[in-house]
């Protein structure tokens, strides 16, 4: 019994929970996560040992290079020379002169662009960059009047702006053999033109068991709205004429690029659903297009349509020297957009066709709401890669004497005023990151989308 008694007395019961303890460090944080992924197992505490090493050995001496002994004051070579080469810098030294990025800067974003019209080039790129944040922002409200801005409203101001605009029009097709140069003939062959895309857009809609109304319908809605733009684009709106031989550096190259990946996108897709076509006539002329372009180097492309294709044209008829580039760059990149949106169309499985069709969609219906949403989004990194591609591949229109951002560049480098030894790697790493800047950026986007939009079918 007494036993007992002083079991019960000695009993504890707690009245208070104890405070709850933080987890070791080496459970959660930095240090666990340093434990789990770099220093465990054996191997890769190796690999990451190895990685300081390397990391230590180039980002040293790139920061030694871009910034410890980086030049930031000077006025002319001497600031960037050293003493045997008549300047102030010691004997041995190597750095980066961004003092002569500073000088040039503005002949790098603009060319030869007239000073006194550069607003009308910064006021392009405040439109485009107000228009393409939202529109690449999925919380973003006003996304249809976004999209109708950035595809109609933004491209029409940009043209008269940079162009000045005040353009005349004369015949192109049959009028300029039966008339003389004027306005009138000008429209009579945009009729014609507009004829034959109908004709052409009827044939589809037959071969395909479509209705033929929707298709004639959008095209003559689109062609309104390019005489709309036409009629626009030939009101004098007070701006001095700036020809694009007066264009260079940053601005060609966006223009290029935009230009080539805003056209060649949808162009693919059509392309790459001719290609599957079932109509033989579409699809030989969808493979012909794509296999030519693909076969064919850009440079020679660009070659083409700077030096043949004036030979072949009417006498008096001429393109201008930026428009048959643009011409080129897009079609080149359509026809290697067309074959990674059809590399999405054959992964789309054969059930999700044969479900659009038993739903008594028709072909247009089945790709726009079916097909295509799906087949887009499995192929997000193909497209993104081929921008990036068409991005860098801009440098190559310097070939037919348009200065776009690496030749600008380029360009600087005869000035006598910085002409110093370290000039051309000081240019040529200051392009380097601009184009990097650019590129991943669209690279980040691209995962990013990927990411939101579940690719992977986790």
């Amino acid at each position: 019994m007494a036993d007992t008694k002083s079991r019960s007395s000695s009993a504890f019961l707690r009245e208070t929970m104890l405070p709850q303890k933080a987890p070791p460090i080496t459970a959660v944080g930095p240090v666990a996560w340093a434990m789990s992924n770099l220093l465990t197992p054996w191997y890769n505490a190796l690999l990451t040992i190895l990685g300081i090493v390397i990391a230590y050995k180039i980002f040293l001496p790139a920061f030694d290079l871009l910034i410890v002994n980086g030049v930031w004051e000077g006025s002319n070579r001497e600031a960037c020379a050293t003493i045997a080469q008549g300047g102030i810098r010691p004997d041995g030294w190597i750095g980066i002169c961004w003092v002569y990025v500073g000088a040039y800067f503005e002949q790098f974003i603009y060319g030869s662009y007239p000073d006194p019209s550069r607003w009308r080039v910064n006021l392009v790129f405040i439109m485009f960059a107000a228009g393409l944040v939202p529109l690449l922002t999925p919380a973003a409200p006003f996304k249809r009047e976004n999209i109708l801005f950035m595809l109609v409203i933004f491209p029409v101001a940009a043209f008269i702006l940079l162009t000045g605009g005040h353009f005349h029009y004369s015949g192109f097709l049959l009028s300029s053999m039966l008339m003389e140069p004027s306005a009138l003939g000008f429209w009579i062959d945009y009729l014609i033109v507009t004829a034959i895309l109908m004709a052409i857009g009827f044939g589809v809609a037959k071969g395909t068991a479509s209705d033929p109304v929707p298709i004639l319908r959008g095209i003559l809605v689109f062609m309104a709205a390019l005489a709309v733009v036409l009629i626009i684009c030939s009101i004098n709106f007070g701006l001095r004429e700036v020809p694009t031989d007066r264009w260079g550096g940053l601005l060609v190259t966006l223009v290029i690029a935009v230009t080539g990946i805003v056209v060649s996108l949808p162009i693919g897709i059509f392309l790459a659903l001719g290609r599957r076509s079932q109509l033989p006539i579409v699809k030989l002329i969808s493979v012909v297009f794509i296999e030519f372009w693909r076969g064919v180097p850009l440079i020679t492309v660009l070659f083409m349509a700077s030096v043949v294709l004036p030979l072949f044209l009417p006498e008096g008829v001429d393109f201008d020297k930026l428009l048959r580039a643009l011409i080129g760059v897009a079609l080149f990149s359509a026809a290697y957009m067309a074959e990674v949106v059809r590399g999405g169309l054959q992964a789309i499985p054969k059930g999700q066709y044969e479900g659009a069709m038993a739903l008594g969609l028709g072909f247009w219906q089945m790709m726009r709401m079916i097909i295509l949403p799906q087949a887009l989004k499995l192929v997000i990194p193909g497209i993104v890669n081929t921008f990036i591609g068409l991005f860098k591949d801009t440098t190559l229109v310097l070939i037919i004497g348009l200065f776009d951002f690496l030749g600008q560049v380029a360009a600087s480098f005869t000035d006598p005023t910085w002409g110093t030894p370290v000039q051309k790697l000081s240019g040529y790493i200051f392009a380097a990151f601009v184009y990097f800047c650019f590129c991943f950026s669209m690279s980040r986007y691209s995962a990013y989308m990927e990411r939101r939009l579940d690719t992977g079918h986790r």
